[in-house]
């Protein structure tokens, strides 16, 4: 390893920095988290569709904009290539909004792996900054349990849960990242405010 190339302490030394610097960002990202996974909560069947309609766009736009750089492929086979991601996208941005409650089914399938791996992330990461953030990654583990957890009982309920479960699953991951990432503020801002008292 070269001089050059960052130690974990200087990954550490510079997240602490930047969360140090930017806590009213943490803080505000974490709140309005909140109140939308409190909001998907309690409306879990329109927040579902929701979710559905917001990849599927996602997807056309994708598939638009792959169908406008595919003129500037310089080969055939990345022309081929870019032909058909951008058709695929296209079709599945169309198929996702035009049969949304199919669309919602599969990418709940989805999303309930990603918050698998998502959570699992969290557990480890959150064990690896114990020490960096004492205080406050016991939140962190925390959400990355409720993600497996919240996993767990969709998977139970299936596939009687497909209807309201994406919605659900978003908002419930949405109010427990808030809370980490709020916490997170809250804690460095009261670390901020002890230091600069005993400057003065």
């Amino acid at each position: 390893m070269s001089a050059s190339d960052p130690t974990m302490d200087d990954i550490q030394r510079s997240v602490r920095q930047a969360v140090r610097l930017h806590w009213r960002l943490f803080l505000t990202q974490g709140v309005i988290t909140i109140i939308l996974g409190v909001l998907a909560v309690i409306w879990p069947q329109v927040s579902t569709v929701a979710v559905d309609v917001y990849i599927g766009v996602i997807f056309l736009l994708a598939g638009a904009l792959g169908l406008g750089l595919m003129f500037f492929a310089p080969t055939v086979s990345a022309f081929l290539w870019s032909l058909l991601t951008a058709a695929l996208s296209l079709l599945a941005g169309v198929l996702l909004l035009w049969h949304p409650i199919e669309g919602a089914i599969s990418l709940t399938l989805v999303l309930i792996a990603f918050f698998i791996v998502e959570g699992l992330f969290q557990i480890v990461v959150s064990f690896g900054y114990r020490d960096l953030f004492p205080e406050s990654w016991g939140w962190m583990l925390a959400s990355g349990i409720a993600d497996l957890a919240l996993a767990a009982l969709i998977v139970a309920g299936w596939p009687g849960t497909a209807s309201w479960a994406l919605g659900l699953i978003v908002g419930a991951n949405l109010i427990t990242s808030g809370i980490a990432t709020t916490m997170v503020a809250v804690t460095v801002r009261r670390v901020v405010r002890m230091a600069e008292r005993a400057i003065r």
